[in-house]
């Protein structure tokens, strides 16, 4: 019997390539997202590509009820990936407290629910923003924790209770999945990054190379790195939805919690990003340089080295390849899913 994964937050830009990436695996997916910054179209397309189907659910993880119906429809679950949560480091800082309740309080019921069908597999998307200010570059999984911002106070908690519920109950199994910053589209351009509100930096300088927007903010330029702009290790989302994959098939042979950092151990700068989107799309790129944006630092970038050995996992995609997709899917979906052929309301 092929095993059955749920995500939660599958509809979205890490969900959709991950539930690709799972089809093609020969898993059985079903998906719950309430679909508040995501589209129904990207799993239409990823069934497309997989050449199979999966099922949908449009619930909320604030709504135990249906979540619990879920789990009674969705007979023999094998294992949870958990996506679904707001990601925006600036309007954590602004609406601490919607942060809070969707992130933790989604989150709580979630693992309530697993917990009573005896679902006791999960591998939960955090973030290097658990980290906050780092001592050290490369950041070791042992580095200190101390997020910076609300959006990463949110992620450090959930990896908190998750620990803690391994570790009071011996048969479940957590992998924590500490992401960098991801970035690219899926190779064909079916499926790619499509926020209602982009606040991370590729859909910004995508959307001004499709002139959609007229310019890019660099969110300061007086920082601690070689040209004063923010450091970062971005990868792949095709790589990262394969890490997913391999976490899925470490259950295997492991109980208790686990934690990875995905990233390739290779930093660019905001400048470099802007720099190398322009010469790959041979658009001009109209940047200019803004405050700095509350919460963020310096330089983040992965000693994934833990994630190569475990998970017999490493990034493939290089930044030429990260640019040239991403560059493919805005190209090819100037407006994203929202002006897409023959939409449908269901799937």
């Amino acid at each position: 019997m092929k095993k059955k994964i749920l995500v939660t937050g599958g509809a979205g830009y890490i969900g959709s390539h991950t539930c690709l990436e799972l089809l093609n695996a020969g898993y059985d997916v079903a998906v719950v997202d309430d679909l508040s910054n995501s589209s129904l179209e990207a799993l239409r397309r990823v069934e497309k590509l997989s050449g199979r189907t999966l099922t949908f659910h449009e619930v909320s993880l604030l709504d135990i009820e249906s979540l619990r119906g879920i789990f009674r429809d969705e007979v023999n679950i094998d294992s949870v990936i958990h996506f679904a949560a707001k990601k925006a480091v600036g309007e954590s800082c602004k609406k601490p407290l919607l942060y809070y309740r969707n992130n933790i309080t989604g989150s709580l019921n979630l693992f309530d629910v697993m917990k009573e069908f005896g679902v006791e597999k999960i591998v939960f998307s955090s973030s290097a923003t658990v980290y906050g200010n780092p001592d050290e570059i490369p950041i070791k999984e042992n580095a200190d924790i101390r997020p910076t911002n609300p959006y990463g106070q949110t992620k450090a908690m959930m990896e908190q209770i998750l620990r803690d519920t391994a570790a009071a109950n011996k048969n479940w199994s957590v992998v924590l999945l500490r992401y960098f910053n991801p970035v690219g589209a899926h190779q064909s351009g079916d499926i790619g990054e499509d926020p209602e509100y982009p606040n991370n930096l590729l859909p910004f300088v995508s959307q001004v190379a499709a002139g959609l927007r007229e310019k890019v903010v660099i969110f300061g330029d007086d920082y601690d790195t070689p040209d004063g702009t923010g450091v970062r290790d971005y990868i792949h989302v095709v790589d990262l939805a394969l890490a997913h994959v391999s976490s899925i098939a470490r259950f295997d042979v492991m109980k208790g919690t686990a934690i990875y950092n995905i990233g390739t151990g290779r930093g660019y700068s905001v400048k470099e990003m802007v720099e190398a989107f322009s010469r790959i799309s041979g658009k001009e790129i109209k940047a200019e340089t803004g405050p700095r944006r509350e919460g963020d630092v310096a330089e983040l970038l992965a000693d994934a080295s833990l994630a190569n050995k475990e998970l017999n996992w490493k990034a493939a995609f290089g930044l030429d390849e990260m640019i040239a997709t991403a560059w493919k899917w805005q190209a090819a979906n100037p407006k994203g899913f929202k002006d897409c052929d023959n939409c449908a309301n269901s799937i």
